[in-house]
């Protein structure tokens, strides 16, 4: 192996990183280069240039880190929370690999036997066809993310499952991700006016918490649907251990096959995202339709800004295949031309940090856990998902987003 491969990466990165490499790099051959007390980035094997060859930028980082060709040593938060503070400082953003730098990339991918045909990918990324936002592709999305593992998901979430932002009521030290769900959930009751004897649609009800909330706490009957058979047999276990048969319905449903509506209130949480753009206006139009004039119904939903809707290659390619999120202004758009009066939005990105940090905090509390249940690639998959969601709501990139609607009569 060429000696010293990390002073020549180093060389070669110098127009993209605006000068020194902002960490300390440690590459197989034994060399390093970069600063020291920067965080340390470990170069395991070739195949992380050649990954990085053939999907220069986030994918290829994301591909070599999941499979262990990439290392980040301590904090994976620390380390990315120092990375975009150098890319603001340096003023990166939107800096494209030049053909000089791509040249040289090639020369490393040389010099450390790095090249050839791309590596596979890996086993964790999602595999998706047939036609975009098709019943057919929506299930298969969803059940990559959703299906994955029930006893997974109990590792990082509150007991009552909620997969959608929490609101933090609270700053005093007993005051928890358990409470924040709840008053999340109370929050949504409240704002659709739910009563005794209404009936709640719950559109992409996740593991249960509303439809189950709605059902104990405010006496609403519920349907959920959702689009996962792993949600569906978790949440009915729950109706059992509540009592709550007759009262939640859940069904592995489509929102456009739903067909017993109107219903008296209608919430969706953090289910938009998965519609598509070309989609939303069939989205806001089901839920439209599946109200009773002069209900309410209550969006919570994630907003993006600038290029990748869909949340980056690595959300896309490993997380939420076919995710679109857009600026909220976009999203009221669409609801008003289904008809809806907008009545209010309330902004909850700082809540979202607050949720993922409490995410991520339980997923490290339980990483060995993760590991032995889903094994290693599926456990930095999610280190790596919960540590960029929380750096993009963290620094303003993603927001997320109460939007309350009625429908007018």
């Amino acid at each position: 192996m060429t000696a010293g491969l990390a002073d020549t990466i180093a060389e070669v990165l110098r127009p993209v990183a605006g000068g020194e490499l902002p960490v300390r790099l440690v590459v197989w051959d034994g060399s390093e280069a970069g600063p020291a007390g920067a965080p340390v980035v470990r170069l395991n094997s070739p195949d992380a240039i050649r990954r990085l060859l053939w999907a220069p930028g986030e994918l290829g980082a994301a591909q070599a880190y999941v499979t262990g060709e990439l290392d980040v040593d301590g904090d994976l938060n620390s380390a990315l929370e120092h990375l975009w503070k150098v890319v603001r400082d340096r003023g990166l953003s939107g800096v494209r690999p030049t053909p000089s730098v791509l040249a040289g990339v090639a020369r490393i991918a040389r010099a450390a036997g790095a090249l050839g045909a791309p590596p596979a990918p890996p086993a964790s990324q999602a595999r998706v066809t047939g036609r975009l936002h098709s019943l057919l592709r929506d299930r298969a999305a969803i059940s990559h993310h959703y299906d994955l593992s029930n006893d997974f998901y109990a590792l990082i979430l509150d007991p009552q499952m909620a997969y959608s932002s929490g609101y933090w009521t609270d700053s005093s030290e007993g005051y928890g991700l358990e409470d924040a769900q709840r008053d999340k959930l109370d929050l949504v009751c409240r704002k659709i006016g739910l009563k005794p004897g209404m009936r709640l649609l719950d559109v992409g009800c996740g593991w249960g918490s509303l439809s189950l909330h709605a059902a104990q706490y405010y006496g609403a009957d519920v349907v959920g649907v959702t689009l996962s058979v792993e949600q569906k047999a978790f949440i009915d276990a729950r109706i059992k251990e509540r009592g709550l048969e007759g009262r939640v319905e859940i069904r592995v449903q489509d929102y456009r096959e739903i067909p017993d509506g109107p219903f008296d209130a209608v919430a969706s949480l953090e289910m938009g995202e998965h519609v598509g753009q070309r989609n939303y206006p069939v989205y806001a139009s089901a839920l439209f339709t599946n109200v009773v004039p002069g209900g309410k119904v209550l969006v919570q939903q994630m907003s993006r800004r600038g290029k990748h809707p869909g949340g980056g290659p690595f959300i896309e390619s490993f997380i939420a295949p076919d995710m679109h999120m857009r600026p909220v202004g976009e999203t009221l758009g669409f609801l008003e031309d289904a008809g809806f009066e907008v009545e209010g939005v309330q902004a909850m990105r700082r809540d979202y940090v607050r949720t993922l940090e409490a995410w991520y905090a339980r997923f490290e509390e339980n990483h060995d856990a993760a590991v032995a249940m889903m094994g290693e690639e599926i456990a930095r998959v999610w280190r790596l998902y919960l540590v960029g969601a929380l750096r993009s709501f963290a620094e303003g990139r993603m927001g997320v987003e109460q939007i309350l609607c009625s429908r007018p009569g």
